[in-house]
């Protein structure tokens, strides 16, 4: 027995008066009104109704089963009101995750685009250079930075995330403009200090970079090393050296004339950068305007250059 359709049944039969009219209301024969209510008896074990072939009265328990069925029907109807309201338009928190320097320099100021379109919408950002889980944190949506593993997660990719070489006009002056990669040797280089476990640890003493004639490994060296792309930043603007790092984070700089863009024949790493989320079909509306947002704005077919790093 459907237990559902029968309470539904039984209200039905107590509003309408008689079964023929509970029929009618329930789209099934006066038959089935019968059965529906004989099988919910039988399961309770105890009268609803006390019937004759001309009326019908409610039980003492019947009458207090009819409320509880009022009450469990009303509950259910509004639970199904708001899954209706919340498939209509994206509202609620959205929890997301992404790198530092992208989330910084990218994400979170486009925020206020997305914001100001869905105005139900809260969002909570974590920017971490760890990779955290997004069930065990819950999060909704993540943007990764480099090879993603096989984790059964839908991997959205977004345009590549690329670098740059840059110093300041002064300390181009003072130490003179390197025009190849093997020039870079002479040079204070400002590196990124990585931890042992990364993958780009062997960054902070060698620089991947394709030039005219091919790849190039270019061994460079300087007396300052920090694991914070936003203090390499601030001493390539100090003219402390030569750095290598995200186009976001140097755009800025370089189009208000504080850092000048070195090598520009040259092709610098990048990373693959994603969108990632959990395999559902009933993905909620405000999931759904965000990926569609983050795929407009920053998806492969954007004019926008992004940089890389894997640890910003």
């Amino acid at each position: 027995m459907d237990k559902f359709r029968a309470m539904q049944v039984f209200v039905n039969v107590v509003g309408e008066g008689s079964f023929t009219a509970a029929a009618a209301k329930s789209g099934i024969t006066p038959t089935m009104v019968g059965n529906y209510i004989q099988a919910l008896e039988q399961e309770l074990g105890t009268r609803l109704l006390n019937r004759t072939t001309r009326r019908q009265r409610l039980t003492e328990f019947g009458r207090a089963y009819h409320e509880r069925c009022v009450d469990i029907l009303a509950a259910i109807a509004d639970a199904d009101a708001l899954a209706l309201e919340e498939q209509a338009a994206p509202r609620g928190g959205l929890r997301i995750t992404a790198p530092a320097t992208f989330g910084t320099e990218c994400l979170v100021p486009s925020l206020f685009e997305f914001m100001a379109k869905y105005p139900e919408v809260e969002v909570d950002v974590v920017l971490s250079d760890v990779i955290l889980d997004l069930v065990d944190n819950g999060f909704e949506a993540a943007i990764r930075l480099g090879t993603l593993p096989d984790s059964g997660m839908i991997a959205r990719p977004l345009m590549a995330y690329r670098m740059v070489i840059c110093a300041s006009p002064a300390y181009l002056r003072a130490r003179g403009t390197p025009t190849c990669g093997a020039d870079l040797a002479g040079h204070e280089c400002l590196a990124f200090k990585y931890a042992a476990r990364s993958e780009w640890h062997h960054a902070g003493a060698e620089w991947r970079i394709h030039g005219p004639n091919g790849p190039e490994n270019i061994k460079v060296s300087g007396r300052l090393r920090v694991d914070s792309a936003h203090a390499l930043r601030r001493a390539a603007v100090n003219s402390m050296g030569i750095v290598m790092l995200p186009e976001v984070l140097l755009s800025s700089e370089i189009e208000a004339g504080r850092l000048v863009r070195l090598l520009p024949d040259y092709q610098l790493p990048s990373r693959p950068l994603h969108l990632v989320y959990m395999p559902d079909r009933l993905m909620s509306p405000k999931l759904r305007s965000f990926v569609e947002f983050v795929l407009m704005r920053f998806g492969p077919r954007s004019a926008e250059a992004v940089g890389s790093h894997p640890e910003l």
